[in-house]
């Protein structure tokens, strides 16, 4: 999984958490309020199918219905991204997050577009805005979209204390202690990649990601049991998880 598409799944869903919490209206909804939370829901839908024609009939419904919705912009603006249409797109988004200036959410949409553009200044600068604000309630997201991001144009140092910012704000958030993790892991350090990862799991709940860069890191300095530990805490917890497919991969691959 790519950098850039990690930080797309911290963040995609923040558009439909929008429209489903009543962000389209600040009050009491009308009928044409909730017609567009209507339709973009069903658009989210079927954008999840990728019936994207079908998506873009409901999108746009719910933009005659409720012109100046900032949720219903941010959906169409990750509609005309999966479009590949990126000028269309960007106004969207840029709309959005300009309609409902005092929702982070949707700064954080924008942010994730910019940086899956490469534009990294931009995003960056667009995920600490999104922190900064009083408002966001999960800061520790935006903290580390920005390292993401920037670990994506090769800005590690940068990125890593993104990452621990976002530790700091919550010491139990699993994205950031993976990201540091694998940067850790990438760059070779890896017996402060598994003070990272076993001073996290001694704490908190284990997550795949987590477990399958302990097996990774723990086969590179040649230590078999703690492999093995790691790899059947995977099996056990996380059964069906991608994770257990890449376990057996990587014993493919490193035979013996």
């Amino acid at each position: 999984m790519s950098i850039g598409l990690r930080a797309g799944l911290l963040v995609a869903a923040a558009c439909a958490m929008a429209v489903a919490s009543g962000c389209v209206s600040t009050g009491r909804p009308t009928k044409k309020e909730d017609a567009a939370a209507y339709n973009v829901q069903l658009g989210f839908a079927y954008m999840e199918r990728g019936n994207l024609s079908v998506a873009k009939e409901k999108l746009d419904r719910a933009l005659e219905q409720q012109p100046n919705s900032a949720a219903v912009h941010s959906a169409l603006g990750l509609l005309h991204e999966r479009l590949n249409e990126p000028a269309k797109a960007d106004e969207f988004y840029r709309t959005a997050a300009r309609l409902a200036p005092e929702n982070p959410d949707f700064i954080n949409n924008y942010a994730v577009y910019l940086c899956k553009q490469g534009r990294t200044e931009e995003g960056v600068r667009r995920f600490l805005e999104a922190a900064s604000n009083r408002m966001y309630r999960t800061p520790e997201v935006a903290y580390t979209n920005a390292g993401v991001c920037q670990r994506a144009a090769k800005r590690d140092d940068e990125a890593l204390a993104n990452f621990r910012r976002a530790l700091d704000i919550r010491p139990n958030f699993a994205e950031a202690a993976y990201q540091i993790g694998q940067l850790d892991f990438e760059k070779g350090r890896f017996p402060e990649a598994r003070t990272q990862i076993d001073g996290y799991l001694s704490s908190f709940d284990a997550t795949p990601d987590l477990l399958l860069l302990g097996v990774r890191v723990a086969h590179a300095q040649g230590d078999r049991l703690a492999q093995e530990r790691y790899a059947r805490r995977l099996r056990v917890d996380f059964p069906d998880s991608q994770q257990v497919r890449a376990l057996s991969d990587l014993n493919r691959n490193n035979p013996g």
